[in-house]
């Protein structure tokens, strides 16, 4: 008998060889029905696989990450199966689990077109329908080279030439259809429900220009339909929301073809950028942060100092200054540490916290360039954080506390993720455990929950990072913390401390809103253009509805801006109705209907852009009302 231990710290026992399956089973037939997979001593598992030895389960349902990867990526073996069935000849890449579906490569004579969809999702629900068990095999290297040999498939062969030689190799069959896979993947087919083929795309093997492009078929697939339903009713309404239309049709920014990748703001764009940066700005003096502004273009020497160009030159811009070789910034914090190094300071000044709206230049490949989302010149609200080594943890989580309060102003729900040491980093493994713990330790302090990224830090130290979530369950990783022993040594930065000698800060970099450019698409998006009032580059427009109301109306505007409200007034001779209806598009706050009835009363007939008409309300009443609502920025 073998003894496993649940996540709920209950303790069964069940005779060795039993499969995670049947475990699951005995616990609940519904926890087996909606189980995945599972996590047996640390590794991630089939369920079909056999228990010989004690230890910890949990079992994964959708709503676990983990287990919608081996969910979809299942759904990809389906669609390659399917593939196989209706062209042959297509020979097998790859198949991953993607967010939100999952996509295969194929190397084929036939040229996939959307109207191929509709028989390959066919095939594939043929294929849900037969419920073939999904079965693991593991062969010897030869056996799978001979295997993939005989059936010509030359980029698995090339997969597994390229495998380390005591790599444990694996196929997954289903029917008569077999991949090269590591796994895990579902017990069956038939736990696979609702399927949709999305799109197609053109992508070179192994991602390398030398290499043959293949045809790329992307999917997504839910264990219910309605979820499916869902994401694909947010997909219709992200296309309607997408920033870059609504960039243009509410005067808010514009990319063009004479600066790719270098937006345009327009002057409403600059109402709504300005409202983000005073609001940066008056909660970052709250905190204690002093500002800084830093220059575009620094010498040569200073990047090499900091490690940039050896770690980012690629993504730099370069200029000759008198001979010298200069570079534009890609990032703040050199410029940072050399304002730190203006003065000497001691141990009583400290924790020193400096922030920075800095421009900064990132060469990106056009081919990437989306929007605000993706360009080449961006505003980083960044701020650097210089401390004692025992201030650490406090500064940590005062930067998650200003962060909780940004995203949750938006009302954005977000989620962390700890990443650590990369494979091309600064600085001994010793610092780096340092710094790590220090992270791990002020995320438990304050209760987070986060998920670790291995080798995914910053090459000078680990990080936290904030991912929110948009209304249409997108999320974008904005905020970060970094925790840095490396640049301060770097640049010799020093502080005199308590007993008179000079000791080495400890150093944070951290955003909020991560790029002002990236973040204003995200909430155009989020909002879908409809800023809350206090965010809106119009809050209220006027619409008196005949001429004769026209000197009340300009009374109205004249008492509103005089109470810091933002108003506009529309004087065109055009009919109320078609007035209501273009406010409405431009998604205004409030739109103010003014007849002669309002005239005399000294009243206004309000209309909301969510609640509709309000009724007639005392000019003074609704100044009231409007100015408390923007200063108490609701949402």
């Amino acid at each position: 008998m073998i003894s496993i231990r649940l996540k709920d710290g209950s303790q069964r026992e069940y005779p060795e060889g039993i499969s995670l399956l049947q475990v699951a089973e005995d616990i609940s037939p519904k926890l087996a029905k909606n189980a995945m997979a599972a996590v047996f001593n640390g590794k991630i598992s089939d369920l079909n696989s056999q228990v010989k030895e004690d230890g910890c389960l949990e079992l994964l349902d959708f709503e676990d990450e983990r287990a919608r990867e081996v969910y979809r990526h299942s759904s990809a073996h389906v669609m390659a199966q399917a593939v196989k069935r209706l062209w042959p000849e297509s020979k097998l890449a790859i198949g991953p689990a993607i967010d939100k579906g999952f996509y295969y490569d194929f190397d084929s004579g036939h040229t996939f077109t959307p109207e191929d969809f509709a028989a390959i999702e066919e095939e594939m629900k043929r294929i849900i329908k037969a419920d073939y068990p999904i079965v693991r095999k593991e062969l010897s290297r030869e056996e799978a080279l001979q295997f993939f040999s005989e059936h010509s498939e030359d980029y698995k062969l090339e997969l597994i030439e390229d495998l380390p030689e005591d790599a444990v190799i694996s196929t997954y069959q289903q029917g008569e259809f077999v991949d090269l896979c590591a796994g895990p993947h579902l017990p069956s087919t038939g736990r696979l429900k609702a399927i949709k083929v999305m799109s197609l795309a053109g992508a070179y093997w192994r991602g390398s220009e030398k290499n043959p492009m293949l045809q790329r078929v992307y999917a997504t697939s839910f264990p219910k339909k309605s979820m499916l339903d869902d994401y694909l009713q947010k997909l219709e309404e992200a296309k309607k929301r997408d920033h870059r239309r609504l960039g243009r049709e509410l005067g808010l920014f514009v990319v063009l073809d004479e600066g790719p990748g270098f937006p345009f703001f327009l002057p409403k764009g600059m109402v709504l950028r300005n409202e983000l940066e005073n609001f940066w700005r008056e909660e970052h003096r709250k905190a204690g942060y002093q500002e800084i502004r830093t220059p575009i273009i620094l010498s040569r020497e200073l990047w090499e100092r900091s490690g940039h160009w050896d770690h980012y030159k690629d993504n730099m811009y370069f200029t000759t200054i008198d001979e010298g070789d200069y570079a534009i910034k890609p990032m703040n914090c050199p410029g940072g540490l050399l304002v730190y190094k203006q003065n000497l300071h001691s141990y009583k000044e400290l924790p020193l916290r400096m922030g920075e709206m800095g421009l900064v230049h990132r060469h990106e490949m056009s081919g990437v360039l989306h929007g605000l989302m993706r360009v080449r010149a961006f505003t980083q609200d960044d701020a650097h954080i210089f401390m004692l080594p025992e201030q650490i943890i406090d500064e940590i989580k005062g930067v998650m506390d200003l962060v909780d309060r940004f995203y949750s102003l938006f009302g954005f729900p977000y989620h962390v993720e700890l990443s650590t040491k990369p494979e091309k980093a600064m600085g001994s493994d010793e610092i780096w455990e340092v710094a790590t713990n220090a992270l791990i330790k002020a995320l438990e302090e304050r209760g987070m929950e986060y998920k670790v990224n291995e080798g995914d830090g910053a090459f000078y130290g680990p990080k936290i990072d904030f991912h929110l979530q948009d209304s249409l369950d997108r999320t974008w990783q904005c905020g970060t913390i970094q925790l840095d022993f490396q640049m301060p040594e770097k640049f010799d930065l020093t502080y005199v401390g308590e007993d008179g000698g000079k000791h080495r800060p400890v150093m944070i970099h951290r955003v909020i809103y991560g790029s002002i450019e990236r973040f204003i698409g995200i909430l155009t998006e989020h909002f879908g253009g409809a800023f809350p009032l206090w965010l809106a580059p119009v809050q209220v427009r006027v619409l008196p509805i005949t001429q004769r109301s026209q000197d009340y109306a300009r009374q109205v505007v004249t008492e509103l801006e005089q109470a810091g409200i933002r108003v506009e007034a529309d004087f065109r001779s055009e009919k109320i109705g078609y007035k209501i209806r273009e406010g409405q598009l431009q998604k205004i706050p409030y739109l103010l209907v003014l007849g002669d009835r309002e005239a005399e009363e000294g009243t206004v007939s309000v209309r909301h852009r969510k609640e509709g008409d309000l009724g007639a309300k005392l000019l003074e009443e609704f100044k009231q009302t409007i100015v408390k609502e923007i200063k108490d920025k609701v949402l």
